[in-house]
């Protein structure tokens, strides 16, 4: 094994500091306290070599909220010479330093609901959610029916067929008519992301529509979407409903479904078994019975005083 090796995988021991340098402790105080607040520089923790007659002081810091802190002062001398001079100041982070969290960038740090009136929200050239749109500005290709290079070499028959053909003003005025002359439009991945996102939100595994009666589907107040997404989503319109405004899968479902349940009529109460709060008729006069030995009629009055 050769001495290089042997020296390589050899250990490295510490850098023994300089002595005039690890002496001047109350020169690296000093500067310390100067660029700290007074009765913010604690005790002396220890002192490092980084470097030939270059010994780092490390003072505690008694700043609040810079728990784990430490102030540490850089101090050095020339070749020969005994006085000794500072480098620089500055407040570091130790093993245990309270530090702040990693800087995300804002675009990763935003989330739905953090714009606010006035607020802009770029977009990235590169946004896998959005691509090329129908401008009507591409030019055709030059062999193209269509294009200037090849209207000089066109026959009666395909001049006809190029005269019938719409130009590019016109099919551009019909795409902007229908809503389609936009420089970029949602992707099939945008397109993806917001079901997903919909579906997470109000779709067929929330608890609301695990103990709804029946799904969106069947729902008068369902208004279904255009294009491709009417096949799975549609928008509520019912304003008692947690989803009102929102888009709603279509096996979404809420409590105010409109065939959920039919209103029943207002119940008629029963008749009370002692009406307390009526009167009793009682007849004037007791009511005539021929059988009836108690209580004589007139005919039998008559009888008597005869």
């Amino acid at each position: 094994m050769s001495a290089a090796t042997t020296r390589s995988r050899t250990p490295r021991t510490p850098r023994t500091p300089d002595r005039l340098c690890a002496e001047a402790v109350d020169l690296a105080r000093t500067a310390a306290e100067e660029a700290a607040a007074p009765g913010i520089v604690g005790a002396h923790v220890e002192a490092v070599a980084d470097g030939d007659r270059v010994v780092t002081h490390f003072f505690e810091s008694k700043e609040p909220g810079y728990r784990g802190w430490r102030w540490a002062v850089t101090v050095t001398r020339a070749s020969r010479a005994k006085n000794v001079t500072l480098d620089e100041t500055v407040l570091l982070p130790g093993s245990d330093a309270l530090l702040a969290p990693e800087w995300v960038p804002w675009s990763e740090r935003l989330r739905p609901g953090d714009m606010g009136p006035g607020d802009l929200l770029p977009t990235e050239q590169d946004d896998l959610r959005l691509e090329p749109g129908y401008t009507g500005e591409d030019a055709p290709p030059p062999n193209s029916a269509v294009s200037e290079e090849m209207a000089d070499h066109l026959d009666a028959e395909d001049a006809e067929i190029v005269s019938r053909t719409p130009s590019r003003g016109a099919i551009a005025s019909a795409a902007e008519e229908l809503g389609m002359r936009r420089a970029r439009v949602l992707s099939r991945y945008g397109l993806h992301v917001a079901a997903d996102r919909w579906d997470e939100a109000f779709g067929a595994k929330t608890p609301m529509a695990q103990a709804a009666p029946a799904s969106c589907e069947s729902c008068a107040f369902l208004m279904p979407l255009a294009g491709s997404l009417k096949q799975a989503f549609g928008v509520c319109a019912n304003e008692f409903s947690p989803a009102d405004g929102r888009v709603v899968s279509l096996a979404y479902g809420c409590g105010g479904h409109s065939e959920a349940a039919v209103m029943p009529k207002p119940p008629r109460p029963a008749p009370p078994v002692l009406d307390s709060m009526g009167a009793d008729a009682f007849p004037l006069r007791p009511a005539k019975d021929s059988g009836s030995t108690t209580e004589p009629d007139g005919t039998s009055e008559d009888l008597g005083h005869s």
